[in-house]
């Protein structure tokens, strides 16, 4: 679309996005026409030739980018962090995760953990389950998504726990967030911005981006999940 702005954004981002759209449409003329997908897959879509005037990726994903010349590393800013969470179906009971113990037992009690293959949480997911010694166990019952909400899974009945990115788990109706991953397991991913080199929208993509990065967008950020990164 002429009067438009694409964009490419991680699912972390999709619900404070869509909020924020009518906002900077306001502000700008430009309306948002957004895309949402993990980390891992919008970076083989973008390898792929796909294009898009502002991409939404983890920091390091997006310095990545930036390092290659493919997105405009002076347009870079950091919009917010988040820590991977669990969650149940609304109603059950919320096992107890404190501590490593605790998570491991809560883990280990669950018929089966939902939880991503390609996003920036299924990673982690991957190697704190390998850390905690008991990846053999989780990943025989496992409900791995190739893409998508994991909550899903435990609405669906096909999982007992899922994890993500709380603000990925809060997108999802019908469940409860436990809470977090204990911290000292787990580093906050920061998901930031930038403008594609390719874009022929300059002022519309970083208007994007500075409204983004604002006090305005701040407070739904947090509604969605996310925490600021000042």
């Amino acid at each position: 679309m002429e009067n438009s702005v694409r964009v490419l954004s991680t699912l972390a981002l999709k619900d404070a996005i869509s909020s924020l759209a009518d906002q900077y449409q306001a502000a700008s003329g430009a309306r948002i026409e957004a895309d949402f997908a993990p980390t891992l897959k919008l970076l083989e879509r973008l390898k792929d030739g796909e294009t898009a005037d502002v991409l939404i990726l983890t920091q390091e994903g997006l310095e990545g980018l930036a390092a290659a010349g493919n997105v405009v590393a002076e347009s870079c800013v950091d919009l917010a962090r988040s820590y991977v969470g669990v969650a149940v179906k609304a109603g059950s009971p919320h096992p107890d995760i404190a501590t490593e113990a605790a998570l491991r037992t809560a883990l280990l009690g669950a018929r089966s953990v939902a939880y991503s293959r390609l996003g920036a949480s299924g990673v982690y997911f991957a190697k704190l389950i390998a850390q905690l010694g008991i990846e053999a166990e989780i990943n025989a019952r496992a409900t791995i998504s190739p893409i998508g909400f994991t909550a899903e899974r435990i609405v669906s009945g096909e999982a007992d726990l899922a994890i993500q990115q709380i603000g990925e788990l809060k997108q999802v109706k019908g469940v409860e967030i436990v809470g977090p991953v204990p911290l000292h397991l787990q580093t906050p991913a920061v998901f930031s911005a930038g403008r594609l080199a390719q874009s022929k929208k300059v002022r519309e993509a970083d208007l994007l981006l500075k409204f983004l990065a604002s006090e305005q967008a701040a407070p739904v950020l947090r509604e969605s999940g996310l925490e600021g990164v000042r």
